[in-house]
């Protein structure tokens, strides 16, 4: 089982949101925006703030998927 936040970059993509838009807009930093990359592990409190800045739902930029 692991999350995946492709959600997340196809939504900022239909916004037109570049990574550094991201960094801007809620203060992360490329670190974390790169951990986001990979589907690596980051605190809740970094994707309520992502929510909270694009105003979206957790279902809009993460999802959890299951290895077969």
């Amino acid at each position: 089982m692991a999350v995946s936040y492709k959600k997340l970059f196809k939504l900022m993509i239909d916004r037109d949101i570049k990574k550094k838009d991201l960094k801007d807009i809620t203060g992360l930093s490329y670190g974390t925006i790169a951990k986001l990359e990979k589907g690596n592990n980051v605190e809740i409190s970094v994707l309520d703030k992502i929510c909270v800045k694009l105003k979206c739902q957790l279902s809009d930029i993460a999802e959890i998927t299951y290895d077969e």
